[in-house]
């Protein structure tokens, strides 16, 4: 399953900006709020609030990956946004975040789960990614990318 595959522009988001990570994550749920894969807005809130509060979800390099595994979905979903201003995120890194993504996977799906986290993390862990999603001025310019770069890597 490919990143380009769950994504598409409306669950993309540019230079928000917000705060703190309690705004974001309410932001990123806000954005797929709608989503044809959301059952349970409330369910998948507290699912990922509830992730959140085991470890930080601040996997370094800038990045934010909220996420959950949940029956409050009924196949993947994914958002993305990008802050106006890095903010913290209780990051690994102790660095402030500026990219988040939003993932949520039925709970049956724990492999196609690792997956994306990992496709997620490989791609976005990237020097020349994470600048060209800086750069982005356009939700449809993150898509062509993960698009470009998914090329490159192998179908999971």
């Amino acid at each position: 399953m490919k990143i380009e595959s769950i994504l598409s522009e409306k669950y993309i988001a540019l230079n928000l900006e917000l705060e703190t990570k309690e705004q974001v994550i309410e932001r990123m749920l806000s954005i797929i709020s709608e989503h044809s894969g959301v059952k349970d807005i409330d369910r998948l809130r507290a699912d990922v609030l509830r992730r959140e509060g085991e470890m930080s979800t601040g996997i370094g390099k800038k990045i934010a990956l909220p996420h959950a595994k949940t029956d409050a979905v009924s196949h993947p979903v994914l958002a993305i946004a990008t802050l106006k201003e890095d903010i913290n995120f209780d990051s690994i890194d102790k660095e402030p975040v500026k990219i988040i993504f939003l993932l949520a996977t039925p709970a049956d799906m724990l492999a196609e789960h690792l997956k994306l986290l990992g496709r997620i993390t490989r791609l976005a862990g990237r020097e020349d990614v994470r600048e060209r999603l800086f750069a982005a001025v356009k939700p449809s310019e993150v898509l062509e990318l993960f698009k470009l770069e998914e090329k490159e890597l192998p179908q999971i």
